[in-house]
């Protein structure tokens, strides 16, 4: 098989800021994986994690490394490239992209979209909540308007853990919760509280009906979870804390629940273990997306059916978005009915 790897780059609507700072804009990478006629695509985009980055350059470096390792096995040995890709140290977001492309280019070798390939109900989707980031009062207020104004938005995950401290976080969600009083907030503080104030949030969160916390504490907080956990009055997910099924068991007795995130996990096939990883301790799972397009968010789509929570919306903030593939209906990311992925070039394509 033949791969091909190339950078497109993608603009926000709306800069997006969390705790650890704002993101406008991203080069994210396209590959494809091409044998018997049939192109199969994947995505990988940046991201970081306190002092972990996989970056552009890194993910493209890798990509254009293995390449050559790839060419000599079929896209049906997709066990086989994973264990390689593995033994190489190839970058997640990489990993991801290849597992991607490998799982299009097999439905459309047999002519069925992945979630029918894979026996799932898509009408069991629940609706994703879309973001707000960390912004004044007003501007919070007027993100949710403007989301309201977009789509049917049944919740909205405002980001939280702002620098001036758990003050101006409070002046901020009541903002969002004035604008849209009717939807339901959830909570991603992107590791940007500390212990004692993750506690206090909890409870003022609570009372203000949000419905659970994201990311409280930072990356390599974890042995402070127990403590959270006993205290808190709001279930707590973790999403920078937890990247692989590894990392679940010794979270299962300290969280609610897990965010998995294609680009953190190394793809599809790792994304189901950690669902089954999740299930088998009594967690809820949540899929998120980082800044990634239609083609990565449409992957996620057909493995949304097994989420209990969807933050699946990066790519309804794009101006410039090159593909088209999932669908929102009643507030819903819902994948089509072609073969593979079922991404296609959209007009914005170059």
């Amino acid at each position: 098989m033949k791969l091909q790897v190339s950078t497109f780059t993608v603009n926000k609507r709306f800069a997006l800021t969390i705790s650890r700072g704002t993101t406008a804009q991203t080069t994210n990478i396209w590959v494809k994986i091409m044998e018997g006629g049939i192109e199969g695509w994947g995505e990988a985009s940046p991201f970081s994690v306190g002092s972990y980055q996989e970056t552009t350059d890194i993910i493209f470096r890798s990509l254009q490394e293995i390449s050559p390792v790839l060419e000599s096995y079929s896209p049906w040995q997709r066990d086989d490239i994973g264990k390689i890709l593995t033994q190489h140290q190839i970058p997640s977001a990489a990993r991801t992209a290849i597992d991607m492309a490998l799982h299009d280019w097999m439905g459309k070798n047999v002519g069925l979209p992945l979630w029918q390939l894979w026996g799932l109900n898509i009408n069991t989707i629940v609706p994703t909540s879309v973001t707000i980031g960390i912004n004044s009062p007003q501007g919070a207020a007027n993100r949710a308007r403007d989301w309201l104004q977009y789509m049917d938005v049944q919740l909205l995950k405002v980001k939280l853990g702002a620098k001036e401290g758990i003050d101006t976080d409070k002046k901020m969600i009541l903002a969002v919760k004035e604008a849209a009083p009717k939807v339901d907030l959830f909570v991603d503080a992107n590791g940007g509280w500390s212990l004692p104030d993750a506690i206090a949030m909890s409870h003022w969160l609570a009372d203000l009906g949000v419905k659970y916390l994201e990311q409280p504490l930072p990356k390599g907080d974890e042995g402070k979870l127990p403590s959270l956990k006993k205290q808190s009055a709001l279930p707590i997910f973790v999403d920078e804390s937890c990247f692989t099924s590894i990392d679940i068991p010794p979270l299962a007795d300290c969280v609610d629940g897990i965010n998995i995130k294609l680009m953190k996990s190394g793809g599809l096939g790792e994304a189901w273990r950690m669902v089954n990883t999740a299930k088998a301790h009594n967690l809820q799972v949540m899929f998120g997306c980082y800044s990634d397009s239609s083609l990565a968010n449409t992957a996620a789509s057909h493995i949304a059916p097994l989420a209990d929570y969807l933050d699946l919306d990066s790519h309804l903030n794009l101006i410039d978005d090159p593909f088209v593939g999932v669908s929102v209906t009643e507030g819903r990311v819902m994948p089509n009915n072609l073969p593979g992925l079922g991404v296609q070039y959209s007009a914005f394509a170059t």
